[in-house]
């Protein structure tokens, strides 16, 4: 995986961070907002001749490189809240244009792949971790009792943003049925279950989300109904 996510079985020491000064985050801000508008800009031409984004792999390519680095924003308030800002609008974003493109047995495993990336990025932004980018994986945040007393410290994403998230993990549901049910490749293939089996996929399929659904509480993973 491109982002390099992975669970690590190894001791991680905490790690401490410090917020994004003003400079910093109006240029990251700046930087995102032109991302994201060609991220839009290409999947609206995606059947163009003139489009970046013809293919699902290039956008899922396109959409790691925002993920990685709206990852790599600290948890430190003020910062906080702008990973969390970000990170749902990416996921608003990619969900709805994932199942744009055409699915075939070589695009399915990898958007199970970048929705697998998904699902832990947002479980390291739900514990408050920082990312590192070396080990691929969230490292806990540690703020020492000087900086506690100065007043530096991160903030747990409101109920407001935690309902947001399971709405749209919960919702993409449907699309994503939908688009595999397009993406059977033959009659003989009854059901998208089918389908995934053969592909080896079914076990990625049911997971989708669980780390994240777990943590908000409740209804993770996607079941798929025969069709």
């Amino acid at each position: 995986m491109d982002v390099n996510m992975q669970t690590s079985s190894q001791t991680i020491v905490p790690k401490q961070s410090r917020a994004l000064s003003s400079a910093q985050e109006r240029k990251l801000v700046d930087y995102l907002d032109v991302q994201f508008l060609q991220l839009m800009r290409g999947y609206k031409k995606r059947s163009e001749p003139t489009t970046h984004l013809p293919t699902l792999h290039d956008y899922l390519d396109a959409s790691r490189q925002i993920l990685s680095l709206i990852l790599q924003i600290p948890p430190i308030d003020p910062s906080t809240s702008l990973r969390t800002a970000y990170l749902l609008r990416l996921t608003n974003d990619t969900l709805s244009s994932i199942v744009g493109y055409p699915p075939d047995s070589e695009s399915l495993p990898e958007a199970l792949d970048w929705l697998d990336d998904l699902d832990q990025a947002w479980l390291t932004v739900l514990e408050a971790q920082v990312w590192d980018p070396s080990s691929g994986a969230g490292v806990d945040l540690y703020i020492d009792a000087a900086d506690a007393s100065g007043g530096i410290k991160t903030s747990p994403m409101s109920q407001t943003e935690r309902t947001r998230l399971r709405s749209l993990l919960v919702g993409s549901s449907t699309s994503l049925e939908e688009w595999l049910e397009n993406g059977k490749e033959s009659q003989e293939e009854q059901n998208v279950e089918n389908m995934l089996e053969r592909l080896g996929l079914q076990a990625e399929f049911d997971d989708l989300f669980s780390r994240t659904l777990d943590h908000l509480g409740g209804l993770s993973g996607i079941v798929v109904d025969p069709v």
